[in-house]
């Protein structure tokens, strides 16, 4: 099959556009023909990639319409739309409906973000985009709920496949500890984009209650300020993170790696991991990326309560505490350290969910989508099990 995804795209730093990126390889193993129609944030430049066809800047209402126009005359037989809605120029993305309004051909609605409470206007950019969509992919089964009941998007039109996963070769803890220079250390990470919604404190908060009993325990905070936060305040959040860090004597606690990872170096940071942390406050978070990579390399996981972590460690694949509280972040953290046999389980139960959500598996799923959609343009949509 001829398919497009609507995306932003490397060499741009983004989670949407390393997910395109994984999704669009994946595909191809599957045999796929995918272009991209790449987003550019205003002000940028990048060099893209042969597979990306047209490129989009955010601001430009035009260039949304153009696409579609040039999508119609092309041989593409569907499309995959990649929402978040801050990817989108216009208010709350809102121009991701001129796209919508032009094209002629199917389109996949892929839902990254899914609120529980979204504003007026958020609310009616999903429906509408969820009325115009031949199927509506989501990545929770919470997600499907609200799909349905807030946004109206009829259960026939909905599908649920998990986050993509690499397929990280695994290597021995010890021996990446000792490469890194951190022989012995309990370890602690969380990696992703640094910005005021990750918790990034709390999870400070929580190390700084555990040094006393864990002296050489060492926290990892692997990523690099999101570049659209980096243009708007430049490096404010991570600063202030540095200088809690000062103020709670953790100088030889918590390091920080400043940089956009490759998905070897994430693979290590992970496989050296004793504790991954999630600390987000937000409790209404549908998807974490940097969560998934986790739970595919089978690590023991502490994390706040938010709606896909709810769903994710369910049945002991995690520990989740019931809110974003630094002492029973630092508490559940501590009930790994000093036990073992817990930390094995909790490894051996998210690694089995793990190799369940590798993408060349995700891709497939997409696949018996898309072809289950073409063949039923006429009729009925009739979801896949899962």
């Amino acid at each position: 099959m001829n398919l497009a995804i609507l995306s932003t795209y490397p060499p741009r730093e983004c989670g949407i556009a390393s997910f395109a990126k994984d999704l669009r390889d994946n595909l191809a193993l599957w045999g796929q023909n995918v272009k991209i129609l790449a987003i550019t944030d205003n002000g940028s430049s990048y060099s893209y990639p042969p597979e990306v066809v047209v490129e989009l800047h955010e601001e430009s209402k035009e260039d949304f319409a153009a696409s579609a126009e040039y999508i119609n005359s092309s041989y593409t037989d569907l499309v995959l739309l990649e929402h978040e809605y801050g990817i989108f120029g216009g208010c709350d993305g809102n121009y991701v409906l001129d796209f919508v309004a032009h094209l002629k051909k199917p389109f996949i609605l892929n839902t990254h973000t899914v609120l529980s409470q979204p504003t007026i206007s958020q609310k009616g950019i999903l429906i509408k985009l969820g009325q115009s969509a031949s199927a509506v992919i989501c990545m929770t089964r919470r997600s499907a709920e609200l799909l349905h009941e807030v946004y109206k998007i009829p259960l026939n039109k909905i599908y649920v496949v998990p986050h993509g996963v690499p397929v990280f070769r695994e290597k021995p803890r010890e021996r990446l500890k000792e490469a890194y220079g951190v022989s012995g250390r309990p370890v602690v990470t969380t990696f992703g984009f640094i910005g005021p919604g990750k918790g990034i404190e709390i999870g400070i908060k929580a190390i700084a209650m555990l040094k006393e009993k864990y002296p050489d325990i060492l926290y990892f905070i692997v990523g690099e300020t999101h570049p659209k936060l980096r243009k708007r305040e430049g490096e404010i959040y991570r600063e202030s993170l540095e200088k809690l860090v000062e103020d709670l004597k953790l100088h030889d606690n918590v390091r920080f790696v400043n940089k956009f990872l490759t998905i070897e170096e994430i693979g290590d940071y992970l496989y050296m991991t004793d504790v991954y942390l999630t600390p987000y406050p937000g409790r209404h978070q549908a998807v974490s990326g940097t969560l998934s990579y986790a739970i595919g390399c089978g690590r023991a996981i502490v994390s706040t309560s938010y709606d896909y972590s709810l769903e994710m460690l369910a049945n002991g694949r995690g520990l989740v505490a019931s809110q974003a509280d630094p002492e029973e972040l630092a508490a559940l953290i501590d009930q790994i350290l000093k036990d073992p046999v817990l930390k094995s389980q909790l490894e051996r139960k998210a690694g089995k969910l793990g190799k369940t959500m590798t993408w060349p598996q995700v891709a497939k799923s997409y696949v018996e989508i898309i072809e289950e959609i073409l063949q039923n343009r006429q009729g009925k949509v009739i979801p896949l099990k899962g």
